[in-house]
């Protein structure tokens, strides 16, 4: 018998530390992606978030104290609802789905940044998500002090935009790290260019990354 069921989906996540830039370019990819000739619908969500409990779960991750297992494992909670609610069920239906941030954000900020030790992480990842990994993910890379200008005044800091250099030294030092670890799935955008200058280089990534699937 036939199998009528539609191929999967695609998967493409947004990263990079806070004050990078990366969120004022995703509703354009995705506009680019419904815009094509053969377009199958675009999904966009985030992380922490995307599902009415996820929601929930970021307000008290962004704004409470907490322990940092108790953080780490918050993140993974709202992950797998995002999982099972959003991310999965879209997929399956042959969807594209676009999400601020991923499994890669919890090993940069709750690992590197706040160091929990990478095994931890790792046991949850593969609990919660399986083998679900991203087909492409931007990161938006700059220096700190850039982020920095971005982030002063913009708006009262949560817990984690108000961490301190050092913190997010090491953040942006552990995705540096995993985008080398996997080339194949990473693109690093330099996020210190124009708007413009960085979205001919995602119109080129996504151009190309379309005609290879």
């Amino acid at each position: 018998m036939r199998d009528t069921h539609p191929p999967r989906g695609k998967f493409i996540t947004f990263e990079g530390i806070d004050g990078a830039g990366k969120s004022t370019h995703i509703d354009w990819v995705a506009q680019r992606l419904r815009a094509r000739p053969d377009a199958t619908p675009v999904v966009t969500t985030r992380e922490p978030g995307g599902t009415p409990l996820g929601e929930d779960l970021r307000a008290l991750l962004l704004h409470r104290k907490m322990d940092l297992e108790t953080e780490a494992l918050l993140m993974f909670a709202a992950r797998r609802e995002h999982i099972a609610e959003v991310i999965a069920p879209a997929l399956a239906r042959g969807d594209w789905v676009i999400s601020d941030r991923f499994t890669d954000a919890t090993f940069a900020y709750q690992g590197g940044g706040r160091g929990l030790p990478t095994a931890r992480l790792e046991a949850l990842e593969q609990w919660v998500q399986g083998d679900l990994q991203p087909d492409l993910t931007l990161l938006f890379d700059v220096p700190l002090e850039t982020a920095s200008e971005r982030l002063a005044g913009a708006r009262a800091p949560d817990k984690f935009e108000a961490e301190s250099r050092a913190f997010f030294e090491r953040t942006r030092a552990e995705y540096l790290r995993r985008a080398a670890q996997s080339p194949g799935r990473f693109r690093v955008i330099d996020a210190t260019r124009t708007i413009e200058a960085i979205r001919d280089e995602l119109e080129n990534i996504v151009a190309e990354f379309v005609a290879t699937r």
